[in-house]
């Protein structure tokens, strides 16, 4: 018991944390006066100042400002990545579960040979023949990802399709559709937001390295993996460039892997 306490209480910590990332994210931009696109040439490469609290970048345009509306942007893509790859890989796996038979079969070799591919660089190969675009880094990584959240829903579905509820759903003339809808879907969505929340920081390290190699946010789209290759360059010169960004991104991503660890202990009964 004072274990499961002490991980309720880690998790109330983390989603405290993590709600006030959120909140800095929707409402941190509507605080700032800065225009994060405007060049001022006078400025470029600025230390840290009372005035730039971040510095400044190559064109003069405040690192702070432009780090909030990068946690908007990060968090955005993430959430939808994320959720788009539940979506799709849900469905995929109640049809496959459900029907079985041949449909069963093609649609897990299909997983197979997505999951056979190491994600970043089959996403990486994806972006770059559609070419680097937001758009584009949230359709690769979410055709990377979506096969893992089929395989669960299918080993879920496949312990639920011959309960007696659902047996009952059928003789009473159901629709394959209706029984799917209500019967089985419900019984797969805890395990599916769950892992779902434990991917949000894997995602967003991933948009971050696909925009850090050109294939993700284009400038001057304010996104952390582009700050971090903007400010590549005048690594010696200006560190803070990278420094801060980098920073931001460790944290985010710190605070959503600690959240979801936890959530994963509280719900996971073999965990208690």
């Amino acid at each position: 018991m004072n274990t499961m306490n002490e991980k309720k209480r880690y998790f109330t910590i983390y989603s405290i944390l993590l709600g006030l990332i959120i909140t800095i994210a929707l409402i941190g931009p509507l605080c700032m006066s800065t225009d994060i696109y405007a060049s001022d040439m006078g400025s470029a490469l600025q230390a840290p100042s009372a005035e730039h609290w971040f510095g400044t970048d190559k064109l003069g345009r405040d690192v702070f400002a432009r780090i909030i509306y990068g946690m908007q942007l990060s968090l955005g893509m993430s959430l939808a990545i994320v959720s788009l790859m539940a979506m799709l890989g849900t469905i995929v796996g109640v049809v496959a579960g459900f029907y079985g038979g041949k449909v069963e079969s093609i649609l897990m070799r299909i997983c197979d040979i997505m999951i056979s591919f190491p994600g970043i660089i089959l996403a990486i190969a994806i972006a770059g023949v559609m070419g680097g675009s937001i758009g584009n880094a949230i359709l690769a990584l979410t055709l990377v990802g979506w096969a893992k959240y089929a395989r669960i829903v299918r080993s879920l579905v496949l312990k639920v399709r011959d309960e007696d509820y659902v047996t009952a759903a059928r003789l009473s003339g159901g629709s394959s559709l209706v029984i799917m809808r209500r019967h089985i879907l419900p019984n797969t969505l805890p395990l599916v937001f769950v892992t779902a929340g434990m991917d949000l920081g894997t995602m967003m390290l991933e948009v971050a390295g696909l925009s850090f190699l050109g294939f993700g946010a284009q400038p001057p789209t304010p996104e952390w993996g582009l700050m971090l290759n903007e400010g590549r360059q005048y690594l010696q010169m200006a560190p803070w460039l990278m420094l801060f960004p980098g920073i931001a991104i460790l944290l985010v991503v710190t605070v959503f892997n600690l959240w979801s660890d936890s959530l994963r202990d509280i719900l996971d009964p073999k965990q208690i």
